[in-house]
């Protein structure tokens, strides 16, 4: 692919991912973890895609299609992309307002989003533009995730217990209602919700190498069938129709594009920011080293031609791609044979999915919304400062209160501001003359020399700062300890010669002290210094 002149590998890897090569046991290891994998996403995918207000086959639909062409087009070797809960919850979030969920009209836009956010994903990957993901800090994730949780864990308390979307909102006025509204609380459904989440958590606690998941859903489903087997008291999902993922052509109008474009951008963020994410913490203990235009450009074809067999938009999955390492996946052939060995699911095994009872996908879903709410990176926020904490708050407010693509870029600016305030002030420390480089010692005395350090970068944001912490300094001789200066441009070369005129104006020098190589070479390109000189010796700016 001619297109693609940069890229550290082919593509396409250049051995044939079904060839059972590689390490001796790869082939076995890999099939063992994808049929994990595809008996786990159907819980999973049928619980996101009630989530993100559609059908429960969209869910599993996908985990096929987007699942094969990320694995087949990305670089990690054991991230699992498919259906996730943000990813989900921010779908959801964007659309509500446009079509009401399950609609026809809502499938519609919900395929063209995804199509849209495809696109997007694509364009970044190929215009070599992975480092825009760096954008998106650590506490703006957690602070999204942190009130995507509690949105969840709203939305899935009715059906947790029992109650219609009216009853709901009766229980939650309160006032006279109150009483109504807990009279019509389905003990049936709570007890499914509440053995559902417990046997999560039991699985957790004592058989972490147990499919949790599948395993609560099974036996959730069995108490329901011994307990209300018509489904008057504990309410069925709906029917899941058996066949592949069917066809479909997006809406192709400008107007939909325009209407859709701010959400297709937010939630292209958010998914990349989650693979991102996930690849990087996986290569960290298995060595790869992540490409990340490949890794976007992988996301970005999964959700393009997911858009196009029923897919709503994917990207890699905590909890997949964990149980795929764990589960030994050597390579990304892991994930291919999971979404495989999902269509005979979706083929054969749909009919029996009617008898689950949506309180056990509710459980399944508030177990979900626990597990976003990351305790020790927000607990990490309350220590590194008040900045941190304050990206954090504001993004997790403007999740609940805002729209989704309002709340993320608002958190990103805020992470922007506050980088840029911390660079435009970079510290000027006042320090000793036996602070200094040797060489100065004997020319220079106290009474007659201010020596400071900058730590940071002399830019045309940071010189205003600088300059006026540098004209308190009212003797002759003026060293800087030049250090912790990274970078200099036109602005802070101009900062130098003026400070190098005001000492020479009262009879003395300005001197810089090891100062960096690419320093070195701007200023000697401006004529401020003589000749290059060793880093440790400290240079008079000449005028």
């Amino acid at each position: 692919m001619a297109w693609l002149p940069r890229m550290r590998r082919p593509l396409l890897a250049q051995r044939p991912w079904w060839s059972p090569g590689g390490a001796p046991g790869a082939f076995k290891a890999d099939l063992i973890a994808g049929l994990t994998g595809a008996i786990l996403v159907v819980p999973q995918g049928i619980a996101y895609a009630l989530l993100a207000g559609l059908p429960p086959q969209y869910g599993l639909y996908t985990a096929v299609i987007p699942t094969l062409l990320a694995a087949l087009f990305g670089d990690s070797r054991q991230m699992v992309s498919g259906p996730t809960a943000a990813l989900s919850i921010a779908l959801f979030a964007t659309l509500a307002p446009l079509a009401e969920a399950g609609s026809e009209a809502f499938i519609a836009l919900a395929l063209t989003l995804t199509l849209l956010t495809g696109l997007f994903q694509l364009l970044l990957g190929v215009a070599w533009l992975g480092g825009l993901v760096a954008l998106v800090s650590h506490s703006v994730v957690v602070g999204f995730t942190a009130g995507a949780a509690l949105i969840i864990a709203a939305s899935q308390l009715p059906a947790a217990l029992g109650l219609t979307r009216d009853q709901a909102e009766v229980l939650l006025d309160g006032g006279a209602d109150l009483l109504a509204g807990l009279g019509a609380i389905r003990p049936g459904a709570a007890l499914i919700a509440v053995v559902t989440l417990g046997l999560c958590l039991a699985c957790r606690r004592w058989r972490p190498r147990w499919p949790a998941m599948p395993l609560a859903l099974l036996l959730a489903t069995l108490l329901a069938q011994a307990i209300d087997p018509g489904g008057e008291q504990i309410p069925r999902i709906a029917e899941v129709p058996a066949g592949l993922p069917p066809l479909v052509l997006p809406q192709l109008s400008l107007e939909t594009f325009s209407l859709l474009a701010p959400g297709a951008i937010a939630l292209g963020l958010l998914g990349l920011v989650e693979a991102a994410a996930i690849s990087r913490a996986l290569a960290s203990r298995s060595g790869q080293r992540i490409d990340a235009n490949r890794e976007f450009i992988g996301q970005g074809l999964s959700n393009l031609g997911g858009a196009f067999f029923s897919a709503y938009v994917s990207s890699g999955s905590f909890t997949r791609s964990g149980l795929n390492a764990s589960a030994g996946a050597r390579t990304s052939r892991a994930a291919m044979l999971a979404a495989l060995l999902l269509v005979p699911m979706l083929l054969l095994a749909t009919p029996w999915l009617r008898f689950i009872p949506t309180a056990a996908i509710a459980g399944l879903l508030l177990l979900v919304a626990i597990n976003l709410i990351d305790r020790r990176a927000i607990a990490e926020a309350l220590r590194a400062g008040k900045n941190e904490l304050s990206v954090l708050l504001i993004t997790f407010v403007g999740t609940l209160l805002l729209a989704l693509e309002v709340a993320i870029l608002l958190g990103v600016l805020t992470s922007l501001a506050l980088y840029l305030r911390r660079t435009t002030r970079p510290p000027v420390v006042p320090a000793a003359l036996h602070q200094a480089p040797a060489a100065l010692h004997a020319p220079l005395d106290e009474a007659t020399c201010d020596v400071v350090r900058i730590d940071g970068s002399l830019y045309f944001g940071a010189c205003d700062s600088v300059a006026r912490r540098l004209d308190a300094f009212e003797r002759p001789n003026l060293v800087i300890l030049a250090a912790g200066i990274n970078f200099i441009d036109l602005s802070g070369i101009h900062l130098l010669e003026r400070q190098a005129r005001r000492c020479r104006e009262r009879g003395g020098r300005l001197y810089l002290a090891w100062a960096k190589p690419d320093v070195m070479a701007r200023l000697r390109q401006a004529g401020l210094v003589d000749d290059v000189q060793h880093p440790d010796t400290p240079m008079a700016i000449t005028i």
